[in-house]
């Protein structure tokens, strides 16, 4: 059986569906789900796979487009992961989806096992990463990066913002192998075109330049990283933006010749735990390559079971609003 029509979802609150956009922010519609229907359009080997969560994964884009090629696998995450690589041993290219906390957590051992052990070609795009709903801990993915790094070939991408999930969308189906992609949903801010960026799989890239301060980050992180950067000219603090948007493979040589290239402090930006994310990757290649920056700090979530609420509140209680990583990078430059 192929049915397209999904059981209606049991939580509706304002809080799980809230967007990380800004009141008049420039946003774009359902990226994912835009990009992958243009994409499928020419790659009849692309499928794709939910878990009872098409409409809140902008999936149900691709259902409309392509019912035949489309499955809805019910509350069963670990079938989800299974079937897709089910479907990537006959040759397809299956995209699934669901929310971080079920494609991780419930999921992590049909990943490991029949995913990422034999490379199977298969590509998770799991939506409401780190903080970025308010219904508490059951829904915050504030550990999938940490997980996700342990499992050896797994490439792992955080999109800043809806150009990044546009381009990252078809170099994932033209890359052989895993991969694990941070989904940002719904009206998602559109940031990028203004820093002549373009999305490559593996690559950091510097999207402005400062002499006090760099601050490498990933996610929406990055959108909070240039907010701060204009933010601190008022200052005449000048801050550098290094968005990593490929967390494994890191991009190792574009990280150290930035913070080999001027004395700054270095600030790691993610939207995930401080344990096991892109600043214990980054602090690790540092350490590795025998690196010191004049001073490093890690602007992550806190190692513990996060609060419940409206997101504006919480991500200023956890340090990752504009206005809180500016108070923080102040008080690091001392």
């Amino acid at each position: 059986m192929n049915p397209v029509a999904e059981k209606k979802p049991r939580l509706t609150t304002s809080a799980m569906i809230a967007s990380i956009a800004g009141e008049g922010q420039r946003v774009k519609a359902a990226p994912f789900g835009k990009a992958l229907v243009e994409l499928a359009a020419k790659r009849p080997e692309i499928v794709g796979m939910t878990a009872d969560l098409a409409k809140y994964t902008d999936l149900h884009l691709f259902a409309q487009a392509y019912p035949e090629r489309f499955y809805q696998m019910g509350m069963a995450e670990q079938l989800l992961m299974g079937a897709a690589g089910g479907m990537a041993k006959e040759g397809l290219i299956p995209f699934a989806t669901t929310y971080a906390v079920f494609g991780t957590r419930r999921a992590y051992d049909f990943i490991h096992q029949v995913i990422a052990e034999e490379s199977l070609n298969v590509k998770m795009c799991c939506a409401l990463p780190g903080l970025t709903t308010g219904y508490g801990p059951s829904h915050q993915a504030t550990e999938d990066v940490a997980m996700m790094r342990g499992i050896p070939g797994l490439t792992i991408i955080d999109p800043c913002d809806a150009l990044d999930i546009e381009q990252a969308v078809p170099q994932m189906a033209a890359h052989n192998g895993p991969v694990y992609m941070r989904l940002l949903r719904g009206n998602v801010p559109l940031v990028l075109d203004e820093y002549d960026y373009s999305f490559e799989m593996g690559k950091a890239k510097r999207l402005v330049d400062g002499d006090e301060v760099l601050i490498i980050s990933s996610g929406f992180m990055t959108m909070r990283a240039l907010e701060v950067a204009k933010a601190l000219q008022s200052d005449k603090i000048g801050v550098a933006v290094l968005h990593c948007p490929t967390i494994k493979p890191l991009d190792e040589v574009t990280i150290l010749a930035e913070v080999l290239r001027k004395p700054r402090l270095v600030v790691v930006a993610e939207n995930h735990s401080v344990v096991g994310g892109l600043g214990e990757a980054v602090a690790s290649s540092l350490l590795q390559n025998s690196v010191t920056p004049t001073k490093f700090r890690l602007a992550g979530l806190p190692d513990a079971y996060l609060d419940a609420g409206a997101l504006p509140t919480l991500h200023d209680r956890y340090g990752i609003s504009t206005e809180a990583l500016s108070r923080r990078v102040k008080a690091w430059l001392g």
